[in-house]
């Protein structure tokens, strides 16, 4: 992963888009490289001439721009960077974007916490290279609103065909994603929370031979037991223990944790209520923690992967343990990123092309945050690969009083530095700093790069 300048990233995302028009994308480009290079800033405060200005407003209200053709660009883009990697985690989870403002609140979907909020949902899919701990980008997004006519209907949910349920959104999303990554889907492993536990899902990922991590919502009746999945992993023999840190969240302490993880091949009995669908056989892995607290930490995952040792057990934990990255991924879209939250459209489909943008912005913040977030892993790499020889060169010398050290600095070096310099002053002692800042570090730099570039052309030509 190279962060390339936000032109170059927006011509790579979004030159190739079928607008119908080749002027509705040279102006989504240059929208999107202007967006990129200011991050949560709103349209009307980004620096643009008053031509431009009026061109990116243009293309917002232009009804003849769909945003799932700017989505589709973007997946493409997605798609092209998915075939240099060789093992490829889905990881995948819906989220709402909630706006107050009343200009658009009728077009606007309930939400099932109360009347003052109107949102949008969204499912998305995010690629992540677990070998080479790499962001990939978005390949999948769906985006839809719930009728408020229908609003309750909760309790005809074993009346309703599977199809016209909202959680048929996890099937329809694999099947939109093999259509675009072909032969590569297998390749691809979906990872998924507990909403994902569906008879249904799980029948379609194995008839498909779709690779897939889900965590278990409901004890299960299997072949291999009298009673049920969570009562048959008391009986199976501990195959290894791991450590796992939990970092604080609201209320929540952050603490270390140590996890027994056991696992055995399991059949799942097809529910009373859907005895025409077939039994599905699968692995299972339980990871449970050391406590006896009624709080310990439980998760029941249920893979297609093929488990026969303590290793191959522990590399599906690790898949799922990736999971947290789709809950960064939409943090960095709503709030401390592009603050998709914050946009004031005066309709629906203004809304949904601009959030479309952002939504790929996003995932281009989020390699930023990726750095910290997996020292572990890539932390002792050279920042080279990230920044590119000139620039970090040139951050050393803004940001150091040493010479030019003859190796190249790691990544945690990079990380600092660049917080650094969008001025983080790490007051609470976290070592972390925050999407919004990292991304002013990275432009400032940028912005020393191209004075540099600018003074060696001038150099060049006598001027």
């Amino acid at each position: 992963m190279k962060m390339t300048n936000p032109e170059d990233w927006a011509k790579c995302q979004f030159g190739h888009a079928n607008l119908n028009d080749p002027r509705r994308t040279q102006r989504l480009v240059s929208l999107a490289t202007s967006i990129a290079q200011h991050p949560g800033v709103a349209v009307s405060r980004l620096p643009l001439s008053p031509a431009q200005m009026e061109g990116a407003y243009r293309f917002i209200r232009n009804e003849n721009i769909q945003a799932s053709d700017i989505a589709e660009a973007g997946f493409h883009a997605t798609m092209q960077q998915a075939q240099e990697h060789d093992t490829l985690l889905a990881l995948e989870d819906t989220t709402l974007l909630t706006y107050k403002h009343e200009s658009v609140r009728e077009e606007l979907g309930h939400t099932n916490q109360g009347n003052k909020n109107r949102a949008i949902l969204a499912h998305s899919i995010l690629l992540f290279a677990p070998q080479s701990q790499q962001v990939v980008g978005l390949i999948e997004q769906q985006r839809w609103t719930r009728d408020i006519t229908k609003r309750g209907q909760r309790h005809q949910h074993a009346t309703r065909a599977y199809e016209d349920k909202e959680s048929y959104k996890w099937e329809q999303a694999s099947t939109n994603m093999s259509a675009r990554l072909g032969e590569h889907i297998n390749k691809v492993i979906s990872v998924c929370d507990r909403e994902a536990d569906l008879f249904e899902y799980l029948t379609y990922k194995t008839e498909q031979k779709q690779r897939f991590v889900v965590r278990s919502m409901q004890s299960r009746c299997i072949q291999e037991h009298a009673h049920k999945l969570y009562d048959y992993s008391n009986t199976l023999p501990l195959a290894a223990t791991k450590s796992l840190f939990i970092p604080q969240k609201g209320g929540r302490k952050a603490r270390e944790v140590m996890l027994e993880v056991r696992y055995a091949r399991v059949t799942l009995k097809a529910p009373a209520n859907k005895r025409t669908q077939a039994d599905i056989p699968l692995s299972y892995v339980s990871v449970i923690e050391q406590s006896d607290s009624e709080e310990k930490l439980a998760w029941h995952l249920l893979t297609s992967e093929p488990i026969t040792c303590s290793k191959e057990a522990l590399k599906v934990v690790s898949y799922y343990e990736r999971r947290w990255l789709i809950e960064d991924y939409h943090k960095v879209w709503k709030s401390s990123g592009t603050a998709v939250e914050q946009l004031r459209m005066q309709s629906r489909d203004n809304l949904e092309r601009m959030s479309v943008i952002l939504a790929f912005i996003a995932t281009r913040l989020l390699q930023l945050r990726f750095i910290k977030a997996c020292k572990e892993e890539v932390g002792t790499q050279c920042c080279e690969t990230v920044l590119g020889q000139k620039a970090w060169k040139l951050l050393w010398l803004k940001m150091e009083a040493t010479p030019l050290p003859k190796q190249c600095p790691d990544m945690l070096w990079a990380y600092d530095r660049l917080a650094r310099l969008g001025g983080w002053k790490d007051t609470k002692r976290t070592g972390r700093a925050c999407v919004k800042i990292l991304w002013e570090g990275w432009f400032k730099l940028q912005t020393i790069l191209e004075g540099y570039e600018l003074a060696i052309s001038l150099e060049h030509n006598d001027l």
